[in-house]
């Protein structure tokens, strides 16, 4: 019985942060997708705005450190990160920014639906293999 329940907290531990580091990649990615070089000449950026876009980008260099602030939120990442870069940009210039590299959308609401077409895809590709696992028994 013991070693069920060690399996199974192992299990749901390696499950959550499995979860976790999917968080952590979209993370990184909407860093690394961008060239901020070009977002600071396109938007006219001060010196005082890019240095603040690139602080903000640096925050976080590892998943340690990312996951110590979003261990219990991990999606909250995405609203601190998106009001953070319109507070440094300012009102005009988010939208700008939006339409140039989200196509005029709101970027949370863009990882929020990436996110749900992941699982979507997961699901379809359950479903495929099931259908094709149940053809198989009917031959």
């Amino acid at each position: 019985m013991k070693k069920i329940l060690i399996a199974l907290m192992l299990t749901g531990t390696f499950g959550l942060s499995f979860a976790q580091s999917d968080y952590y990649n979209d993370y990184r990615r909407s860093i690394s997708d961008i060239n901020w070089q070009s977002v600071a000449a396109d938007l006219l950026l001060s010196v005082s705005q890019t240095n603040q876009l690139n602080s903000l980008n640096d925050r976080y260099r590892d998943y340690d450190s990312w996951n110590r602030t979003y261990v219990s939120h991990p999606d909250r990442w995405r609203e601190d990160r998106y009001n953070e870069i319109e507070r440094i940009l300012g009102r005009e210039k988010y939208t700008k920014f939006k339409k140039n590299y989200y196509k005029g959308q709101n970027p949370v609401a863009v990882y929020n639906r990436n996110k749900n077409n992941d699982k979507k895809n997961k699901g379809h590709k359950n479903k495929e293999y099931k259908m094709n696992r149940e053809k198989r028994h009917h031959h």
